[in-house]
């Protein structure tokens, strides 16, 4: 997989995610077949970061209304990035 197929968004606008940006955490929806080495390798390459640790959990999908009946949203991969010391990734251009 390449790195585009691994990261799918940043999540960004959480109260818990920009928590742990305090504590140079960053937050991705990553696909679900990739593993902590592909999330590593694919953060360090699109982001130009060095990344100190990779946790992983899987997010189960809820129950939604859809009309009168019911339907499952799918299951999706969430990666809590750890960046080195002294980095950051700017998802915004504070330029402006």
């Amino acid at each position: 997989m390449n790195p585009e197929q691994v990261i799918r968004r940043p999540i960004v606008l959480t109260e818990k995610s920009n928590l742990l940006r305090a504590q140079n955490q960053v937050i991705f929806e990553v696909s679900r077949n990739a593993n902590k080495i592909q999330i590593r390798n694919a953060v360090e390459k699109l982001f130009n970061v060095n990344v100190v640790s990779v946790n992983t959990l899987v997010v189960r999908g809820k129950e939604r209304r859809m009309g009168r009946g019911h339907a499952r949203m799918q299951n999706w991969k969430k990666a809590m990035v750890t960046l080195k010391e002294g980095e950051t990734i700017d998802f915004f251009d504070s330029s402006e």
